[in-house]
């Protein structure tokens, strides 16, 4: 099976969805399944204006093939913005061509310190990604209250999260594997 690639859908520094990335990817690590993140802390501070159009540089390039085109599997840990999804990760999809996410395969994990674990912001996430043609797992997996579920070592302080994020991840390598 090729890598999956893990995307932390926001560029806030010291984010509650980077260390859900970490915990996701040490599940996989756990599954004998290679997985690395993809941090949106890298992308240009010019996207909006310097990577998109048609415009783009030798390094967003590189950055493109590394995470999107080289890849078929991704997992995107999505916080909650203002009741939706994080500017970013849009401005992220549209600077890469359609065609580079046509019938990849993605799963979605919602982050909130809500009560709704980003619920509607992975329902608006998944009209772009079908639109993209990308097969989206059915388990959607919010994750609500992050920061009363995090300990001291940013690990989940409660099993039963854990175990849910496990089984999240089993299924979507079945979804990956039908």
């Amino acid at each position: 099976m090729q890598k999956i690639v893990i995307i932390s859908c926001t560029n806030r520094p010291g984010s509650n969805t980077l260390k859900v990335c970490n915990i996701y990817q040490s599940i996989l690590k756990s599954l004998n399944i290679e997985a690395e993140i993809f941090d949106m802390r890298e992308l240009p501070e010019n996207i909006a204006f310097g990577e998109i159009h048609g415009k783009r540089t030798k390094e967003y390039s590189t950055l493109i093939e590394k995470y999107v085109t080289k890849n078929n599997a991704f997992i995107f840990v999505i916080p909650e913005y203002n009741g939706s999804f994080p500017g970013l990760l849009k401005l992220f999809i549209d600077t890469v061509h359609p065609r580079e996410w046509a019938e990849k395969s993605a799963c979605l994990v919602g982050v909130s310190d809500g009560r709704a674990g980003n619920l509607r912001g992975m329902e608006h996430f998944m009209g772009i990604l079908n639109y993209v043609k990308v097969n989206v797992y059915h388990n959607k997996l919010p994750i609500s209250r992050i920061v009363q579920l995090l300990d001291e070592k940013d690990n989940f302080n409660h099993p039963e999260q854990l175990l849910v994020c496990r089984l999240q991840l089993e299924g979507f390598l079945k979804f990956l594997n039908r």
